[in-house]
Parts: structure tokens; C-alpha cells; sequence
């Protein structure tokens, strides 16, 4: 197999557009689920080992709140959807109707309510993908950890890592226009080696 890595500008444009569209689903998600109009950014597109992932987020000491959920259907794999700490506590204040910094910690309530949208936010991505490739695609149930983004990535690493361990990141900015609060989210799907394929082969340009 060809490494994912040596894809080329047509095919990562494929990609883009993929990721745009899920953006864009998930921006619509989004917005129903807080009654706000949400503006949503270019969706930034990586692929990289995962190891290397905690360099994309920024900081790998940076606490997130990161929800797993597993690929299932024609592809399988792994999704994580990362929020840093700071932005999931304001999705909890929208999702709950709250005035903005009300959320101070994730008790139950606001460990439900990201799940919730985790699960939303990430079925659009991965809805988008499964038009792309003519196939059936689903989330399992979440599951959310919150602690230091380089934790959460080796967490999954060593967890699900193999040699040819690559990852499609997708970062997507959504402004909740009213408020004037931006929520930034990283979408990584991690799939196995045969499905790594099956998307590579898909996206193949001659």
C-alpha cells in the first residue's frame, strides 16, 4: 500500500471538500442544537501519524475534553473529537442555555451534553465521508476523557497504534455569531489499515 502520507494536491482537495461538507453539517447540527447562528471557518485538513498529532493542537499540555467513538459499518476504525477544556465549557453554557462561564466543571450534565454533541458533530463528519465513498458509516456511543491533549493522543496510540498508524485531522472553527464566542474543534479519524485503504483508494487521482 502506497503511503498516505505521499497523497497528492488533487487528492488532498478531495479530502478538503469532504471535510467541508461535514463542516457544514455539523455547523447546521450545531446551530440547531443552541438555537444560535453559527459561521463556520475553511476546514483545516492534515494527515499524519497519530504520534505526531499533539504538535497540530498546539500545546500537548493543554487539558481537552476528547470523545471516543468507534467507526462502524463498511469502514471501521476509531474517531476522536477534541474540544479544548476552555471551548467545551462554553458549548456546555450553549447547549444548557446558560450564561456564558457559567460551566466551571464537567459534572454529569456537562459530560452528557458534550458527548451529546460529540456524537452529532461527528456523525455529520462521518456522514459526509460515507456519501464520498458510497458507504454505510456510523458512530458507536461516546465516550469522553478529559486531561492533557499529549495524554489523550498516546492514550490512543498505544491503546489502537500500529506501525502504519495514520491520521485525517480535521480543524474546523465555529463562530456562534451572537455571542461573538468561537468554538474550535478537532475532528481525527483514525482508521484501520484496510479502511485506510478503501479512502485512499477512493481519492486515488491518475
Amino acid at each position: 500500500m502506497e503511503d498516505v502520507r505521499d497523497l497528492k494536491a488533487l487528492q488532498l482537495d478531495a479530502l478538503c471538500e469532504v471535510a467541508n461538507i461535514g463542516a457544514g453539517h455539523a455547523a447546521t447540527a450545531l446551530s440547531q442544537l443552541t438555537k444560535r447562528k453559527i459561521m463556520i471557518s475553511v476546514p483545516r485538513i492534515t494527515v499524519t501519524p497519530i504520534e505526531e498529532v499533539p504538535e497540530l493542537m498546539g500545546d500537548a499540555d493543554a487539558p481537552v475534553a476528547a470523545v471516543l467513538m468507534h467507526m462502524l459499518g463498511d469502514l471501521t476504525g476509531r474517531t476522536l473529537l477534541m474540544f479544548p477544556e476552555p471551548d467545551a465549557k462554553l458549548l456546555c453554557d450553549l447547549l444548557n442555555k446558560r450564561e456564558i462561564g457559567t460551566t466551571t466543571h464537567f459534572a454529569e450534565l456537562e459530560r452528557s451534553s458534550v458527548k451529546e454533541a460529540a456524537n452529532i458533530l461527528g456523525g455529520a463528519y462521518l456522514n459526509a465521508l460515507a456519501d464520498f465513498m458510497g458507504m454505510m458509516l456510523m458512530p458507536s456511543v461516546p465516550s469522553l476523557v478529559i486531561d492533557l491533549a499529549g495524554a489523550v493522543l498516546t492514550t490512543a496510540y498505544l491503546n489502537f497504534g500500529h506501525d502504519r498508524d495514520f491520521v485525517l485531522c480535521v480543524q474546523t472553527d465555529f463562530e456562534f455569531q451572537d455571542v461573538r464566542q468561537t468554538l474550535t474543534g478537532q475532528f481525527l479519524l483514525l482508521p484501520d489499515l484496510a479502511s485506510l485503504k478503501a479512502i485512499f483508494d477512493a481519492i486515488r487521482v491518475d
